[in-house]
């Protein structure tokens, strides 16, 4: 997840006042894709669910991505 310019080739969601964008290609192979904000213990963060499998980087509940 990261702050970007909206491109030819993007999906644009918006949903609760946010805009999300995402490549055409990679929301084929991600879909269904869930965006949660939570709040834990250890501070809160967005958590990212989707059909992707993850492979190194930031897990799921991540503030600073």
């Amino acid at each position: 997840m990261a702050l970007d310019e909206q491109a030819e080739n993007d999906t644009v969601i918006e949903e609760k006042g946010v805009t999300f964008l995402i490549e055409n290609s990679l929301l084929e192979e991600a879909k269904p894709i869930q965006v949660d904000f939570i709040t834990t213990p250890t501070g809160s963060g967005f958590r990212l669910s989707s059909s992707l499998s993850t492979s190194g980087g930031c897990g799921g509940g991540c503030s600073s991505c």
